[in-house]
C-alpha cells in the first residue's frame, strides 16, 4: 500500500482538486452513492452534493462501496438539486445536467479547459428532474450504441469525469 503513494483522507481533503462538483439528484441506491463517492475521490473533484432523498453518510451500505471516500471527499446535502445548482452557480460554476435531452451536447465534444463545472446526475429510473434540467446551463449526453441507451449512474459519473479530466489530470 505504501508503494502506491496513497494520500490519507486529511491529505486528500487538502490536496488540489479539479474544478468539478458532482450533484446527485434523488439517487436512491446507497451502493450507487458509495460508488460515486469513491469515483469523486479518484478524480479529485471539489465536492459531491447529495440532494433530495439521496442517502447520506454515515451508513453501512454507503461505506461498503465508498471504501473510506466519505472521509476524503467534501460533501453537502441540499433539499433539492435546484438548491445545489444555485449554490454551485453562486460559486462560479457552470451547471450541466447529464441527461439524454433535446439539444444535449455529446460528451466527446465538450473538452475540459479547467472551467468550473457542476454536473447533475439523476435518479436511476427517472433521470435528472425536469426542474433541474430547466435550471441547468445545458445538458451533456454520453453517446451510446446499445439497445438500452442507459448506463448505471455510478458508471455514468466515471465516464463523464474521465472525459472531462483526461487531458488535464496533472494536479
Amino acid at each position: 500500500m505504501d508503494e502506491l503513494g496513497r494520500k490519507s483522507a486529511a491529505e486528500m481533503q487538502a490536496a488540489d482538486k479539479h474544478n468539478i462538483i458532482v450533484i446527485l439528484d434523488d439517487v436512491r441506491s446507497m451502493h450507487n452513492v458509495g460508488s460515486v463517492f469513491r469515483t469523486c475521490d479518484g478524480f479529485a473533484v471539489q465536492a459531491l452534493y447529495l440532494c433530495g432523498y439521496t442517502p447520506q453518510p454515515p451508513h453501512r451500505d454507503i461505506h461498503k462501496t465508498a471504501l473510506g471516500a466519505t472521509d476524503s471527499v467534501a460533501w453537502k446535502h441540499f433539499a433539492t438539486a435546484l438548491e445545489a445548482a444555485e449554490h454551485a452557480r453562486s460559486e462560479g460554476y457552470k451547471v450541466l445536467a447529464v441527461e439524454q435531452a433535446h439539444n444535449s451536447i455529446s460528451l466527446e465534444t465538450i473538452g475540459y479547459t479547467n472551467e468550473k463545472v457542476a454536473l447533475v446526475f439523476g435518479n436511476e429510473v427517472s433521470g435528472v428532474s425536469e426542474d433541474a434540467i430547466k435550471a441547468a446551463d445545458g445538458c451533456l449526453e454520453i453517446p451510446q450504441w446499445g439497445a438500452k441507451h442507459s448506463l448505471n449512474i455510478s458508471v455514468s459519473v466515471g465516464v463523464v469525469l474521465w472525459e472531462l479530466v483526461r487531458g488535464n489530470y496533472k494536479l
